[in-house]
């Protein structure tokens, strides 16, 4: 039933978005994910059963560690719930489909490489280099279709590594890292050239937007806005779950 099914969604949603937090902490420290198991990253202590039910311990115990009481991140139930949240879209988008399992695995990255990067300025090739052998595996079975997301991942690294390169040589400095290229060299694998196009317009316009309230905040240069990575992020997923009926749309508007 429906029901069932959505309820399975939301906790699968919720558990991943708790080991997405693992992931997010030690991934960038180049720490293992599986050992040692969850802990206090102040005391150490280990947590029970009990400490590791997503949101529901959070709010239990204050959002403080049960031993030594140092208070937790707020970022670990935000990301549980955003994580869980977006299952549940996904899973009205797609429905109870092999489709739904891939587009949830790209979710997961996309969230991962988002908090990665607003926390790190980092996009580990850990997620993007496999994920774009996934991507294209996945694209050979299931839409958008192997050659949609062969051309997709060349011109999503090609047209970012050709405007950090073209900056580069304008300005004599990085205006675009090898993490951004691989990032959405990987979106395009997982949803083809068009949704790359769709994903490039969006990050661009949110990242400009954004990007200029933040140096009118701080007063300061582009290099305190916030990294481009998380704007691809957020792109992608609006591009995985709206971009084909936005191609449709925008494509009816001159092939009626």
């Amino acid at each position: 039933m429906p029901s069932i099914e959505l309820a399975i969604v939301t906790f699968l949603g919720l558990a991943i978005g708790s080991f997405l937090n693992v992931v997010i902490h030690r991934l960038p420290r180049h720490q293992s994910l599986v050992s040692p198991g969850s802990r206090c990253p102040s005391c150490g202590y280990a947590l029970g059963a009990a400490d590791n039910v997503p949101v529901l311990s959070y709010l239990l115990l204050g959002g403080r560690c049960r031993k030594c009481r140092t208070r937790i991140s707020v970022r670990y139930p935000i990301v549980e719930l955003i994580t869980g949240a977006l299952f549940v879209g996904f899973y009205l988008v797609f429905g109870w489909t092999a489709l739904l399992a891939v587009r949830l695995l790209f979710l997961s990255a996309m969230i991962a490489l988002f908090a990665i990067d607003l926390e790190h300025h980092l996009l580990p090739d850990a997620i993007t280099l496999p994920g774009i052998v996934v991507g294209l595996i996945a694209s050979a079975f299931l839409p958008p279709g192997v050659v949609s997301a062969l051309i997709g991942t060349l011109l999503g690294g090609g047209v970012l590594w050709a405007v950090g390169e073209a900056y580069y040589r304008y300005s004599g400095q990085e205006g675009m890292g090898g993490g951004d290229v691989k990032m959405l060299a990987m979106i395009g694998a997982f949803l083809g050239w068009q949704q790359v196009i769709v994903t490039l317009i969006f990050s661009s316009i949110a990242g400009s937007i954004i990007g200029l309230l933040v140096i009118a905040i701080k007063r300061g240069g582009m290099k305190q806005a916030l990294p481009y990575g998380t704007f691809l992020a957020i792109a992608a997923v609006f591009a995985s779950l709206w971009g084909d009926q936005l191609v449709t749309w925008h494509t009816g508007l001159y092939y009626p």
